[in-house]
Order: structure tokens, then sequence, then C-alpha cells
């Protein structure tokens, strides 16, 4: 799928961007060019030195930002294939600078469809979140407005060959600010902090994460929006897997957070299809492809009217000694319960 082809990740030094480094490496030896296009030039220097020139000559750094029309349109010129994962990610962030947010979130997003479709890119697949899924927050509102920004391009391609497609999971286990290196954190100070003690979260592993990237670019149509069937946690067992001797202070929920968070509504259900390992929203209006051929494409079955894809109401769930495991496996594998 990817051999002899140029690659373009956006947010390439964030926590996804370079798993997909990673895996695109060892997977396809023949990748022509791998460009890790992100603002961070602190993170572009480290990355470097975990992958010298001499050793991965077909990885290029550029230094840019989504906002930036022109930037990005140079950076596509030759790119068969963009992974878009640049975002602002953080919900108290986001409401405190929210014209920020939607320059990156949305304008970015606007920018990646308007320099791939201007310089012969073939396909792209953008990042979403499950707080994108019916919004409360900011953060959430910008990436279903980009969501549906990716869906709709697909209208307007015209003649071009070029796909646009969505990737939606939940929180990532282990990656930058999210819960469980959190707690890890705040194990040495004795009290773990917990918003509610019914809240409960999806959960997907870095690798799994890269893997439904990889698929949704080898199996996509245009339009749709993956989503992979993946298990769910409460905060409070990842409190006891992490930090069983700590006490719990309850600190309340936070300004834009969900108790339970979502990835497909009832709503949804009348466009979403059951891939098997991955259920995939249709686009609500396609001018190019009907839901007939995306069945018949994917092998896939409707889901039943009403049906919903929630945290807290999930058939998989991680209890305490699962998620240690997996803590061990994919965070940090000298990790030890204390006590």
């Amino acid at each position: 799928m990817l051999h002899n082809k140029v690659v373009l990740i956006t947010g390439g030094t964030g926590s996804l961007g370079k798993a997909c480094i990673q895996t695109i490496l060892t997977r396809y030896p023949t990748v022509k060019k791998i460009i890790i296009f992100s603002r961070d030039e602190l993170k572009q220097y480290e990355l470097k030195q975990r992958y010298p020139r001499d050793e991965f000559p077909q990885l290029r750094f550029f230094i840019g930002d989504v906002r930036d029309l022109q930037r990005i349109t140079m950076a596509c010129e030759g790119v068969d294939v963009i992974i878009h994962t640049a975002a602002m990610k953080q919900v108290d962030t986001a409401e405190y600078n929210p014209t920020e947010c939607i320059r990156t979130n949305i304008t970015g997003a606007e920018n990646i469809i308007h320099a791939a479709m201007s310089t012969g890119v073939s396909d792209v697949v953008a990042l979403s979140t499950d707080k994108a899924c019916a919004p409360i927050n900011l953060y959430g509102a910008t990436k279903l407005a980009s969501d549906k920004l990716f869906t709709a391009a697909n209208n307007i391609r015209g003649a071009k060959n070029i796909r646009f497609s969505v990737v939606r999971y939940g929180n990532v286990m282990g990656s930058r600010g999210s819960v469980i290196p959190f707690f890890m954190d705040k194990r040495k100070d004795g009290v773990i902090p917990i918003t509610h003690d019914q809240m409960t979260r999806f959960n997907i592993p870095l690798q799994e994460g890269v893997e439904l990237v990889l698929f949704a670019l080898a199996n996509h149509l245009g339009g749709e929006i993956f989503i992979p069937k993946i298990p769910s946690y409460t905060i409070l067992d990842v409190a006891k897997a992490v930090a069983p001797e700590c006490r719990i202070k309850f600190v309340g929920v936070r300004p834009g957070e969900k108790l339970h968070e979502e990835m497909i509504t009832d709503t949804d259900s009348l466009h979403t299809l059951d891939l098997g390992s991955y259920y995939a929203i249709l686009p609500a209006v396609s001018f190019n492809i009907n839901e007939s051929r995306y069945i018949e494409h994917h092998h896939a079955k409707k889901v039943p009217f009403g049906f919903q894809y929630n945290s807290g109401t999930n058939s998989q769930w991680l209890d305490v000694p699962a998620l240690r495991n997996l803590i061990k496996e994919h965070v940090d594998p000298t990790f030890e319960v204390c006590g």
C-alpha cells in the first residue's frame, strides 16, 4: 500500500505520528519518503536523534503550521498520502483560547484539503476523537467541524483521484496528557484526583490507533468515519490499577467534560455500517458513492436503528488486572504496583 509512496504526517512529532513513522518504516521498507510536518523544532530535533539521516535517508523534517496554507501546500508537493494528526487537543486550553483552537483544528483542516487537491495527493486520512461525537466542549466542536470538512471534501474533488476519510477513537493509552501517565505521576503525592466515580472512557493502545489509520488508507472509498471496537474502563478502576495505595480525592466533573464518551449516536446509526472489527459512519450527503456500494466494498451490514456506541454502555470492559497488564505492555515495562 505504501511501497514507493511519499507520506506526509502532520503533527508527526506527536505520539501517534511517531508510532506511524516507526510502523511504516518497519512494514514498508521501500517507502519512498516520510515527511514529518510539525511546528515544534525541539521535538523534530529529538526525533532526528532517533532517526539519523545516514540510517534513515527517507525521512524529511519540515517545520510548519497547518494554519499556513502556503507552507502546507509546499510540503504536499509530490506527496501521495497524508496522515493528518496535527490538532489542539487539550479541552481546557481550547476553552480558554477558542480562536487558536478554531484556527488549528478547522482552518488547518481546510488548508490540508485545499493543499491535497492542488498537488495531486491521492489519499488523506484525518484523525478525530470521541469528543467530536455530540460535542459539549469547543475542542469536540472543532473536531466535528473538521470531520465534516474532510468527509464533504469528497463531493468537490471532481475528476481528481483523491479520497478523504476520518478515523475516530477514544483515549490513547499512555499518550501525552492522558490519564494513566497523569495518575502515575500523582502516585508520589499519595493522592489521586478523580472527577467522578462513575466516569468511563474508551481505551485504545497506540499501535491499534496506527492499525486503524492503515486500515482506512487501504480500504476507504472516501467519506467514511472509521471507528474501532474497543473496550471501556472506569476512571476509578484506572486509579486502582495504577495506585491502589493512594487516597482517592473526588474533585468534580470539569467544565466541558462528559461522564461517558460517545462515538456513535442513535442518529448516526442511520448511516452506520458494521465492518466486523470496525464501524464506519457514512457521509450523510454523498454525490459519488451510494450506500449499497459502501456495503459491498466493505463486506458490511447496517447496524440496527437506534444503535449507540457509548463508553458507559459498552459491552467490552477492562478490569483492574487487565489495565495493569496493558500499562506494563504499552506504557511502562517497569511498572509495578506499590504497596
